[in-house]
């Protein structure tokens, strides 16, 4: 399987309960802190949930 790295580009202020819980499942802290996960669907269905906070890119 291919990877993706997830990037915390917004922070959290405004942000819900539930936006901030799935963040923090990804295992994002900080703003610009970014973590590696397998590309699978549900690993795509957090990233997508937060996409305003969140960059998504390709890795190796």
């Amino acid at each position: 399987m291919s990877n993706m790295k997830i990037t915390l580009v917004r922070g959290l202020v405004n942000s819900n309960a539930k936006q901030r819980a799935t963040v923090q499942t990804l295992g994002l802290r900080k703003i610009g802190q970014s973590v590696i996960r397998e590309d699978t669907p549900a690993n795509r269905g957090l990233a997508n949930a937060v996409r305003h906070l969140v960059t998504v890119e390709e890795a190796d």
